[in-house]
């Protein structure tokens, strides 16, 4: 028997499609207040009336953030503190792949703008209403592709040699980077009652990134996907276990692959690695901690 997120305020990035949609209504199932953070407002709308329409849980808000945009995340971020007093869960599950090298009105490459700064920004603007909802979980979704690659310092906008797949991969290891050293932090500073970990879903058949593939790499998807890929739901039930379990309640600084602690890349553990990344994190962004 799931346990009752009864009272229990949620906050899902991405929530209209994919992995982050199906967790926004298996959280309204379990009676969460779920709070929406899309970027469309049309595809965010229409999934907020079916969430709560087949959750039969009127309690889910919509708001429209680009996190893209550092002003559009520190104007939600704003607002929602205003409304909101106390935040119990945080889900950083929103990301991008471009096709082609972009930046962004802040003048950062999107993918790692999306992807990696995005969250730290957010999640380090919200860390007050989470310490006031403590016990409270912060959940971030990485990739397994973070494995290929190391973070070029010297190159964070990828200048040189762009990749929409490398930049990706570099990105999704930042999550992780980003979540060994909030969750240092966090203990260092004795706010055990928040938690930290980062989930790898799994090669999952969503549409997620097809816009920012080349032709060649959407028919090798399109290929592979009915024979390697798991469905949505089961992608999504990472996230949603630690986001609701009783059983990891006090877990955190870890990474996840199917409900089960696993080993991250070795690079990931790194402890200057993670030290550098927060420091230009926080460069990046203006928001020191």
């Amino acid at each position: 028997m799931k346990a009752s997120m009864k009272g229990k305020i949620c906050l899902i990035t991405g929530a209209n499609r994919g992995i982050g949609k199906i967790t926004a209504f298996e959280l309204a199932k379990l009676e969460a207040h779920v709070i929406m953070v899309c970027r469309d407002l049309e595809k965010g709308t229409k999934a907020q009336k079916e969430i709560m329409e087949q959750s039969g849980n009127p309690d889910i808000d919509l708001y429209i953030v680009d996190l893209a945009s550092q002003s559009s995340i520190r104007k939600f971020a704003s607002n929602f503190s205003n409304k909101y007093k106390e935040l119990h869960v945080l889900i950083n599950n929103a990301g991008t792949i471009t096709k082609k090298w972009t930046l962004t009105e802040d003048g950062i490459e999107k993918t790692f703008a999306v992807n990696h700064l995005g969250p730290f920004l957010l999640t380090n603007l919200l860390l007050d209403l989470l310490i006031a909802g403590s016990p409270s979980r912060i959940i971030t979704v990485s990739s397994g592709m973070h494995h290929k690659e190391a973070i070029n310092f010297d190159d964070l906008h990828s200048r040189d040699k762009y990749g929409n797949l490398k930049m990706y991969s570099i990105s999704k290891l930042a999550n992780i980077q980003f979540t060994y050293h909030l969750n240092q932090q966090l203990k260092n500073s004795g706010k055990k009652n928040v938690t930290v970990n980062v989930v790898h879903p799994g090669f999952t058949r969503t549409k997620f990134g097809r816009k920012g593939l080349s032709l060649l790499q959407n028919i090798g998807l399109r290929l592979i996907h009915p024979i390697m890929a798991i469905s949505p739901e089961k992608g999504a039930e990472t996230t949603i276990y630690l986001a609701s379990s009783p059983e990891v309640r006090e877990i955190s600084g870890e990474y996840f692959v199917k409900k089960k602690i696993a080993q991250s890349s070795p690079i990931s553990y790194n402890r200057k690695e993670q030290e550098r990344l927060w420091t230009i994190s926080e460069q990046m962004t203006g928001f020191t901690s």
